[in-house]
């Protein structure tokens, strides 16, 4: 077993260090917040993400799992040191490497024994050879520290089942030293390890997460031409997933995706490809599709009202995707300021996104419009003129035709991702619009 620190205690940090824990390595996580450590000590996690607090006690009880501030004791003894740190999107599109480049500073001015420098963050390609450079610029210390790109493939909602149940680890090495040693830190996971050279390991993880948003993104397109020649996209992708090429997964039509990945690797890749002088018109249709997409609702919405000005509007669902408190990119942070600029009385819903989303609109007035947050979808729907559904959590797929009908004003119901049965919302005298489905007649 290894002694491994983890810089960064974020989905990709905190998961990774309470596996690697939960697989027998001595594991310590480092971050500058003091109270985010303290409460992590204590086996709270800061992050909403199912089954991740249990695993945290139980591995701090077994005393394979601790927290800290003080990286210079953290990174010192390390056998490898694991950067999960964030890499946000620049406005130009790239990435900001500047959080990476803080750690590989402070692992370099830190390491008193030979140590591999493990980069979980997603990068541009080139990123791990800059890195291992800037560290051995930097060393205080006469050792070996190389740089390797073990990209993670986790999605929120299900981060911890994924870095467990993986289909596979992904290794960039330039380096015997360190493929052994990182094959061996993985060992006790017992799961294929794919190992290539650095950069074919960076450009595996923006390849696999921008096909994925392409294949989206595709679908959305076709949605969206289903609605305009009587088409059913889910019959369609029905159809289509009998086909062993293109698989069963990523055909549901929506109003696009949101999070932490998808968006920025989209916008890397696309950036990246442009430093090239090559132009990657896949991730620019992606990109474009998806802005787009994110605001079906609200257009099918207004054209069917005209106007929202004192209309109460339920909002059910605030996050990107149910199982996670993230609204990174979530479609409910591009429509609610529209429907508040047309002055609409909003009631919103979300089981875990409130408080989050309390950040960026507090209750009360807000322009024309006013939000309110209540407590279960119920309460949103009761009086309301029009229903518009962003995330489908099971507590709103649990909400039947009938309840529509009966507690709404007027059961005008926009679901955004396509949650219901066309045929018996109708059949409820429910007014229901989809994505990439007729609308039925109500009878």
């Amino acid at each position: 077993m290894k002694n491994i620190a983890v810089a960064g205690t974020g989905y990709v940090g905190l998961v990774t260090g309470v596996c690697m824990a939960e697989n027998g390595h001595n594991v310590i996580c480092v971050d500058i917040d003091e109270q985010k450590v303290k409460m992590m000590r204590e086996g709270i996690s800061p992050i909403y993400e199912v089954g991740l607090e249990g695993l945290m006690r139980r591995n701090i009880e077994a005393g394979r799992l601790h927290f800290t501030t003080d990286y210079p004791s953290a990174y010192k003894e390390a056998d490898a040191v694991f950067i999960g740190v964030g890499t946000p999107e620049k406005e130009d599109g790239s990435a900001n490497l500047q959080y990476v480049e803080t750690v590989a500073i402070q692992i370099a001015e830190s390491v008193a024994k030979d140590c591999l420098a493990v980069i979980k963050s997603t990068v541009p390609i080139g990123t791990n050879d800059k890195i291992e450079e800037l560290i051995n610029k930097s060393l205080v210390n006469d050792v070996r520290v190389e740089v390797a790109s073990n990209p993670e493939f986790l999605a929120q909602g299900s981060a911890v089942k994924d870095t467990l149940e993986a289909a596979r680890i992904v290794i960039g090495t330039e380096s015997e030293w360190a493929e052994n040693l990182l094959t061996e830190i993985y060992t006790p996971f017992n799961l294929p390890i794919v190992s290539v050279n650095r950069r074919s390991a960076e450009m595996i993880k923006y390849a696999s997460n921008d096909f994925l948003a392409l294949k989206i993104s595709y679908m959305n397109d076709i949605a969206n031409l289903c609605e305009l020649v009587g088409a059913d996209i889910q019959d369609v992708a029905e159809g289509m997933s009998y086909d062993d090429r293109i698989g069963s997964k990523f055909l549901n039509a929506g109003i696009g995706y949101g999070g932490s990945c998808f968006p920025k690797d989209t916008s890397a890749l696309e950036y990246l490809a442009r430093q090239y002088g090559y132009d990657l018109r896949t991730m620019q249709a992606t990109i474009k599709i998806n802005s787009e997409q994110k605001l079906k609702l609200y257009d099918k919405a207004k054209q069917r009202l005209e106007t929202f000005e004192g209309i109460k509007v339920a909002v059910l669902g605030l996050t990107f995707k149910p199982g996670t408190d993230d609204l990174r990119e979530a479609p409910s942070l591009a429509n609610v300021p529209l429907l508040l600029e047309q002055g609409a009385d909003i009631y919103a819903y979300d089981p875990i996104g409130v408080d989050n989303f309390k950040q960026f609109y507090s209750e009360g007035s807000h322009g024309q419009g006013n939000i309110t947050y209540v407590d279960s979808p119920e309460d949103a729907l009761k009086g309301a003129a029009a229903c518009l559904i962003f995330t489908e959590w099971g507590e709103i797929k649990a909400v039947t035709p009938n309840q529509y009908k009966d507690l709404m004003q007027t059961p005008l119901v926009f679901d955004g991702r396509n949650i219901y049965n066309v045929q018996e919302m109708a059949d409820n005298g429910v007014e229901y619009h989809s994505i990439g489905r007729p609308v039925k007649n109500i009878n």
